[in-house]
């Protein structure tokens, strides 16, 4: 179950969802399968499905007003937006957990077990929690922020790859191919630059030791807070909000064409605002461009090589289409 043990009424509200959910469809669709022996892993996705299906519920009671409200531009190119869609259904509904359980998890069983046979364990950041700050009377809400940074680090230090080496971008510039971002678009990456991404994510919670629970639990703030910061939302946090927290305006920088992402040149790596929750990360190793201004421009989302100036590279319209021409862009590391 989702530990959120700093939220009691919550937490039962969304364990009985949970039970309920696995014992009326999922427990019999897995015996009717013959696959009693993944009872536990089955109960475990159920919790993934319930998480995306309150996330899909805030996206569409609060982020989705707050587009209409205050919207940086025009949607015009609606099909776009339905196929980002599609890429968040398979994320936040379980489908590509399906994918890691059986792609990455062996690996990462056998990796961990075979440490533990060679007497290597990894660390217990909850224990140490203890330790370092003994007087702290809710260690659930301190383990929950330490894990929200040290995940957070990893990720600006993920992106900084999937944007500093030629082969990671070739699979990663697929995401910033939105010429219309909004709160769907978060979720539009090629499926390899997922399952590398959220391996390496995999591996850092089981190395420091993150309950199951809490790992669900930073994973589904994390996705929310991805999905505010692509909205489509005239929205900035003001001159210290913007250096707390990120922002659609700080994120719509990072997507800007030909300012957050690229280089001084076509084709050129580099950019800017990296960072997924805090950007403190940009701020401390000199990657931040912060313009808190309500009046500051919003540059157009994009990559420069789109452009018909520029050679009007297509990256494909369709879910397909675009995993496709992500791995041919893979071969050819551009």
């Amino acid at each position: 179950m989702v530990d959120l043990s700093f939220l009691p009424n919550l937490s039962d509200a969304f364990g009985n969802a949970q039970q309920w959910l696995f014992e009326t469809i999922v427990q019999p669709a897995v015996y009717g399968l013959g696959m009693g022996n993944l009872l536990e892993d089955a109960y475990e996705a159920t919790g993934w499905v319930m998480v995306g299906l309150v996330q899909l519920l805030v996206m569409l009671c609060l982020l989705a007003p707050l587009q209409r409200w205050r919207p940086v531009e025009p949607v015009r190119d609606r099909a776009a937006v339905r196929v980002d869609m599609v890429y968040t259904f398979i994320h936040r509904l379980g489908l590509f957990r399906l994918l890691m359980f059986f792609s990455a998890e062996p690996l990462l069983d056998e990796v961990f077990g075979s440490a533990r046979v060679h007497g290597i364990d990894g660390l217990q950041l909850d224990s140490l929690i203890a330790n370092w700050w003994p007087g702290v009377s809710d260690t659930a809400v301190a383990s929950f922020i330490l894990y929200l940074l040290v995940f957070d680090l990893v990720d600006y230090w993920i992106h900084r790859g999937q944007h500093g080496l030629d082969r990671w971008w070739a699979l990663h510039s697929l995401h910033h191919s939105q010429r219309q971002m909004t709160m769907w678009s978060d979720n539009r990456n090629h499926l390899l630059d997922d399952l590398l991404r959220d391996t390496i994510i995999a591996f850092t919670a089981r190395a420091i030791g993150v309950p199951p629970g809490q790992f669900i639990a930073v994973v589904a703030f994390t996705q929310l807070m991805e999905s505010l910061a692509h909205a489509n939302a005239r929205l900035t946090f003001g001159w210290l909000g913007e250096r707390l927290l990120v922002s659609p305006r700080f994120h719509r920088v990072h997507h800007g064409i030909g300012v957050g992402h690229e280089g001084p040149t076509i084709g050129s790596l580099g950019g800017c605002n990296f960072a997924v929750l805090f950007p403190v990360w940009d701020i401390l190793f000199g990657t931040a461009r912060i313009d808190a201004r309500p009046d500051a421009p919003m540059e157009p989302t994009g990559i420069r090589d789109q452009l018909p100036e520029f050679g009007g590279k297509d990256y494909g319209r369709g879910f397909w289409a675009q995993q496709w021409l992500g791995l041919k862009r893979l071969v050819r590391g551009t």
